[in-house]
Order: C-alpha cells, then sequence, then structure tokens
C-alpha cells in the first residue's frame, strides 16, 4: 500500500496495490499489519456502508465528539465521491482548512480522516457505494453535523446546493461560525 500526506498533517491518501490478469484483478484493501506501519496506533473497530442514488448526494459535515470520536478510513467501491476533511482541532494551525480529494473505485484511494476533523462527501455519479472503517463504535448523542456549505469555510464542492440533495439532519446543520468544537 502506497501513501501520501496531504496539505493537513494527519490526513492522507492510501492506495493499494491492485494485481491483474486475464481474470481479473486482486487486492487487499486493508492489511492491518501493513497500515499499521504506515499509520500506527490505530485499530478499527467498525466497517460501514453508504449506497447514494443520485448524483451530487451530500452527507455530512459529520463528526463524533470525543470520548467516541472515529478516525475514518474512506474508499469508494463503485462510482465517484468528492471527498473533503475539514481541521476542527482547537489550536491547530490549520483550524477551519479543509483538504478534498476525489476517490472512485476506479483510482483506489482511500482517505484517512482522523479524529477532531469534520468528513463529508459529495458523490459525482449515480449508484455511488462508499466503505469505511471506523476506530469507535457509533453512539448517538456524540453525533455531531455542521452544514456542508458553510460560506466560512468556502469548500470548492463539485457542485453547488441547486443540484445537491442531503438529508433533512444534514440540511439542518449550523453554520461552521455557530460550531464550538469538541476537539
Amino acid at each position: 500500500m502506497d501513501m501520501r500526506e496531504t496539505a493537513i498533517k494527519g490526513v492522507s491518501i492510501f492506495t493499494p496495490r491492485k494485481f491483474e490478469d486475464a481474470r481479473g484483478y486482486f487486492m487487499e484493501t486493508y492489511t492491518q499489519n501493513k497500515f499499521e506501519l504506515l499509520a500506527p496506533g490505530l485499530a478499527f473497530v467498525q466497517d460501514n456502508e453508504s449506497f447514494s442514488r443520485d448524483a451530487y448526494t451530500v452527507r455530512g459535515l459529520h463528526y463524533q465528539a470525543p470520548p467516541f470520536a472515529q478516525d475514518k478510513l474512506v474508499r469508494v467501491i463503485r462510482g465517484r465521491i468528492f471527498d473533503v476533511a475539514v481541521d476542527v482541532r482547537e489550536g491547530s494551525p490549520t483550524y477551519g482548512q479543509w483538504v478534498g480529494e476525489e476517490l472512485s473505485a476506479e483510482n483506489l484511494r482511500q482517505l484517512l480522516v482522523p479524529k477532531g476533523f469534520l468528513h463529508g462527501f459529495m458523490t459525482l455519479e449515480p449508484d455511488t457505494l462508499v466503505a469505511y472503517k471506523v476506530t469507535d463504535f457509533y453512539d448517538g448523542p456524540s453525533d455531531g453535523a455542521v452544514l456542508w456549505n458553510s460560506p466560512e469555510l468556502a469548500i470548492d464542492w463539485p457542485a453547488g446546493a441547486d443540484k445537491a440533495t442531503l438529508s433533512d439532519k444534514d440540511a439542518a446543520a449550523p453554520q461552521f461560525a455557530d460550531f464550538k468544537t469538541p476537539f
């Protein structure tokens, strides 16, 4: 597995090696002992899957507050997404800054989103299937969200609100200006 750092320390791109022949391909999308060498100290405890019917479906910007904060390793099984991580670690020199990466079934990239970051994505194709690993179990009272297109963040999403499909929860999330970080 190859690893590349992004512009914000701690947010990384992992790309597994793919072995192809006439039958198709094989790849290890995650191997704990190999991953531990690249990102020490992470132990994933739950796998999640998200299916979106429509292009421009937005999921996020989400977080789990401590003590149930989660590191996430996100990958696309079918389709494409624009995946975003926003630094909300109090005192961080990159607080409020974001990085975005296109993840797809073709490019095989996986985004590691550490604790202390908001996470969200926009699908770029219909029938997109996303899978992600997390380092802690879901806890309803610790679940939180920030509005995906808060102007203070200035995230360069591939499409605007006129095309975006959101859940009621995500549409009602507070603006970043009203967010008090728990990290």
